[in-house]
């Protein structure tokens, strides 16, 4: 019960890494994509962004390092 009660994870952790998947998964799909649509590659490029900005802060958060 202590190990639950001090760690750093939260439930939101897991879709964010998540949403990050899917995010590269279709950043990569329209970038080899033969018909290009540059409004959805720079919306999908700020997206992965901010996500990958978020994991970063979340095994941050899960190493201790943001307390």
């Amino acid at each position: 019960m202590f190990l639950a009660e001090t760690t750093n994870f939260f439930g939101f952790d897991i879709f964010v890494i998540l949403f990050s998947i899917i995010i590269a998964i279709g950043f990569i799909r329209l970038i080899t994509a033969k018909k290009k649509n540059l409004f959805a590659i720079g919306f999908a490029f700020v997206a992965l962004a901010t996500f990958l900005l978020l994991d970063g802060l979340v095994v941050a958060n899960w190493m201790g390092k943001l307390s």
